[in-house]
């Protein structure tokens, strides 16, 4: 889609639909609304009137002007109670109109900028969410189908958004393109992970990291079989080993060779199938084990984002990229791997084998001397019982850390919730053969998991983020269709644009 800025009066603007707002409960429309409703004749007040339109959030209401307008349509948005209303209200809003223009097959759309007029929201940080709202909102994974549906409708080709104040335009401007480049991260999270598992093997997660460096000037390097059994690596590759597929550790640089600026480090869990391997998972709804690599395309799509935006950091993601099989090269409960680290760890559970893949990746990043390091990992189903489909979970050794982490969920609506990581959670993982083993049983096991990845830490601030019930959504909403939902990459922007002071 085509998206510009335009200083310009919506009452003069020819579109397939120019879109406008209303707060819920307001009787007598304002500003661009309200000169909308003028050059209408009184219509936006007259459907309030008889009560069709509530502008509940969400809410859509379309009227034809029959020349009143050069727009062909004028669809009014719902933004819900003022006293409410964010910048998660404003992607809401941005999302539900959009989708409402595809609907009715327009291919040129105008918008004003949901929020930074009365709802006194900053201009920038509007058009940024209105952008993100729209692009997020019109997303779909079309998949690998024969057929495009009945009801299939082509995006909307162009999006004019539309500022009378010049003063305002650069901002607007500014919130456009970023809107734009996190949308594109968050897009292309929810495509790694919506691909079935036999078009996105490690060799395919490695094309798109490469493809996403061509693009973006990111440097990438992909670290074979022979180089992590080179490297030590034998606790990933316990995991690896199961499998024919080739392992996959990938490692994207923003701003590489710059020792002038802080290094943050993102680790991102790369499972691309989830069997379980020996400790094999039920076979109903196994197919969703294809989304257990979330936390890679997560952190590789947050890279792509923070070369596109030139953040003023070293940024490093690794992505540690395996399938988990059982098979004749299979690890067994109750063996014993040495990790990148000489740290060793004893197997309970063959189906905890996303923090295997996590504890080598968590021994490398030491090599960078980080500020900081996040993991991200779709780890426990303990997370998802404690939290629900609503926020991820955080750990942190560190507080200064963990706040960041936690205004980056206020600031990004990629919500997390932190939990203790109690110094006894070390007791269900403490081994009789090794140095830890990878799983503490039932009870407390997302405190336990985390207790595990901190003892493959060295030396450096840590948060880990298990996002296991947010990865994946069985509800289609606005801005968030159903499938995958690029969990992780708005939480890594803000956390990373946090570090600018």
């Amino acid at each position: 889609m085509e998206i510009v800025v335009k200083q310009a009066d919506l009452t003069q603007e020819a579109a397939d639909v120019v879109i406008v707002n209303l707060f819920q409960g307001v009787t007598v429309p304002g500003g661009a609304t309200g000169a909308a409703d003028i050059a209408l004749n009184g219509a936006i007040r007259e459907v309030i009137a008889a009560g069709d339109f509530t502008g509940k959030a969400g809410e859509t209401l379309v009227l034809y002007p029959r020349g009143a307008l050069p727009a062909r349509r004028v669809l009014v948005v719902g933004l819900g109670e003022a006293d409410k209303f964010d910048l998660a209200g404003v992607r809401h809003a941005a999302a539900a109109a959009a989708r409402k223009a595809r609907d009715l097959a327009a291919q040129t759309v105008a918008t004003i900028v949901h929020g930074a007029g009365i709802g006194g929201l900053d201009p920038q940080a509007a058009a940024q969410a209105v952008v993100e709202g729209t692009l997020l909102g019109l997303y779909r994974f079309e998949g690998y189908s024969s057929k495009k549906p009945k009801d299939w409708k082509a995006d909307p080709a162009a999006l004019v958004v539309l500022e009378r104040d010049a003063g305002r335009v650069p901002a607007i401007e500014a919130g456009v393109r970023r809107g734009q480049a996190i949308a594109a991260g968050v897009c292309l999270a929810r495509d790694l992970v919506n691909t079935p598992a036999n078009y996105m093997p490690p060799l395919r997660m490695a094309e798109q990291a490469r493809a996403l460096a061509q693009e973006t000037g990111l440097q990438v390097q992909v670290l074979g079989r022979a180089e992590c059994k080179a490297l030590g690596m034998g606790i990933f590759m316990a995991v690896a080993e199961e499998s024919e597929q080739e392992p996959q550790f990938i490692i994207l640089e923003h701003n590489a060779g710059r020792p002038d600026l802080p290094t943050v480090v993102l680790v991102g869990k790369g499972v691309t199938f989830d069997s379980g391997g020996i400790s094999l998972k039920p076979g109903e709804e196994m197919w969703r084990m294809k989304d257990d690599m979330a936390g890679a395309a997560a952190v590789i799509a947050a890279l792509g984002v923070a070369a596109r935006l030139d953040l003023p950091l070293h940024v490093v993601g690794l992505a540690p990229c395996a399938e988990n099989l059982p098979g004749g090269r299979a690890q067994k409960p109750g063996d014993v791997f040495v990790g990148i680290t000489g740290k060793t760890m004893e197997v309970i559970s063959t189906d905890a084998e996303g923090r295997m893949l996590l504890a080598d990746a968590l021994g490398y990043a030491a090599r960078y001397a980080p500020a900081a390091v996040v993991d991200i990992a779709t780890l426990t189903g303990a997370q998802g019982i404690a939290l629900g489909p609503l926020a991820a979970a955080v750990f942190s050794n560190d507080e200064p850390l963990a706040e960041r982490l936690l205004a980056a969920g206020d600031a990004s609506a990629d919500r997390v919730w932190r939990l203790p990581l109690y110094e006894e959670y070390l007791e269900p993982i403490k081994s009789q053969v090794a140095d830890v083993k990878n799983s503490g049983g039932r009870f407390g096991g997302v405190g336990s998991s985390a207790k595990f990845l901190e003892h493959f830490t060295e030396g450096y601030p840590w948060a880990h983020v298990d996002m296991a019930s947010v990865a994946w959504s069985d509800e289609d909403r606005p801005a968030r269709p159903k499938g995958a939902t690029g969990y992780g990459v708005k939480l890594f922007v803000a956390f990373l644009e946090s570090y600018r002071g």
